[in-house]
């Protein structure tokens, strides 16, 4: 596998990584004009209260399965992620036009499920559930990944090796001014 331009602490890697490791300094490659990140994801306030959870707490990992099935509903790249009492999937979506279409389809999986925790749990609250939709405009994307399997952004539109010419500082590469410091 090429790596590009290659920064001196990653001479050799690429001999030396593991089996599915992309090797040195890949960045995300953004094929459109911006990106959508979905964070959707759960709270467990009441841990006793099982049956009020428990419909939230396996209705995501179908959801998912759902998605997976059908690539058309434009979902890209999944991860669930676990901290505590909450669970967060953050979602790689090809538009925002098609993460709405699919919340509201009732012949999908998540209408459904909406609809059954606001007609129960959603008034006990034994359960937390949240969202949140980002759209990105491409020039605000920066990514930067080393000696990673394919992750976040990456994984969803794909991953290459970093620019030679690319700057070393995150908030120029964005755009923003070096701040400072001293």
């Amino acid at each position: 596998m090429s790596v590009g331009h290659l920064p001196r602490p990653y001479a050799g890697v690429a001999d030396r990584a593991p089996r599915g490791v992309l090797p040195a300094q890949q960045v995300a490659e953004v094929p459109g004009e911006e990106v959508v990140v979905f964070l959707i994801g759960m709270r467990i306030n009441r841990l006793r209260k099982v049956r009020s959870w428990w419909g939230a707490f396996v209705g995501m990992p179908r959801m998912l399965a759902e998605l997976a099935k059908h690539p058309e509903d434009g979902l890209l790249h999944a991860r669930t992620l676990w901290s505590g009492r909450t669970f967060m999937v953050v979602q790689y979506w090809e538009s925002v036009e098609k993460l709405g279409r699919y919340a509201r389809n009732a012949e999908r999986a998540h209408a459904p499920a909406w609809a059954a925790f606001n007609r129960g749990p959603a008034a006990t609250g034994d359960v937390g559930i949240f969202h949140e939709t980002y759209v990105v405009p491409r020039e605000g994307v920066e990514t930067l990944y080393a000696n990673l399997p394919a992750l976040g952004l990456g994984a969803a539109h794909g991953a290459v090796p970093r620019p030679a010419r690319r700057s070393r500082r995150a908030e120029k590469r964005v755009g923003g001014e070096v701040a400072d410091v001293g």
